[in-house]
């Protein structure tokens, strides 16, 4: 671990920090600290940053409650900025959007960006406006039953495939069954970050576990 004294604050004191979104992996913001307000989120677990415009520290989410329990953070190999990944309670940007970097300045049209997140935004916007013609919409309007149904089925695709020991095609059906699970949370309005808190929760424990076996 690196030391405080060891990082490369600039001629103000201050140092750069992105603000990454544990989950999602969405930058949420860029801001400064300085050695006090780096050192109260450590104590804190939450993120606290230096406002050069008010000249004075700011505890996120004081004010609003959208407060950020910090995962960790990291310096980058110079040690003059910080990622600090983050677990957040609410809008990380005060205009009330998720982020605060939501004006795209330029798209590559070879290339498209992808998250489980975005495709359950999608999924939800399906839901909301039941587009004709779109297989989502479909399965919206058919309710539950169909969806559970659908769910079965690509489990038992993706069995098949794996016990045939077809790579490729158990990609296909495992993509197939990450679809349709997606469209089932929707419809129960389970949030990837549910799911994604639940996957962690196990991880800690079967750290635990491993831990426990080691000591013994």
């Amino acid at each position: 671990m690196i030391r405080i004294e060891e990082l490369k604050f600039d001629s103000n004191g201050l140092i750069p920090a992105v603000v990454v979104d544990a989950i999602s992996k969405k930058v949420l913001t860029v801001a400064y600290m300085n050695r006090e307000s780096l050192k109260i989120s450590m104590e804190k677990g939450l993120t606290c940053f230096y406002s050069r415009s008010r000249e004075c520290l700011w505890l996120k989410g004081e004010t609003s409650g959208n407060y950020q329990h910090i995962v960790s953070i990291t310096a980058d190999c110079d040690g003059d900025a910080l990622v600090v990944l983050v677990e957040k309670d609410g809008p990380a940007c005060h205009t009330g959007t998720d982020s605060c970097f939501i004006k795209p300045v330029w798209q590559s049209e070879e290339r498209q960006e992808f998250s489980l997140e975005g495709l359950y935004e999608l999924l939800q916007q399906r839901n909301e406006e039941r587009p004709e013609g779109s297989y989502t919409t479909y399965l919206f309007e058919k309710g539950i039953d169909k969806i559970l149904k659908k769910v079965g089925e690509e489990c038992t695709e993706v069995i098949i495939a794996g016990k045939a020991d077809d790579k490729k095609e158990t990609i296909y059906e495992l993509a197939d069954l990450a679809y349709h699970a997606m469209v089932l949370m929707v419809q129960m309005g389970i949030r990837v970050e549910d799911v994604h808190k639940e996957l962690a929760s196990r991880h800690i424990i079967d750290h635990k576990i491993k831990q426990e076996k080691m000591t013994k």
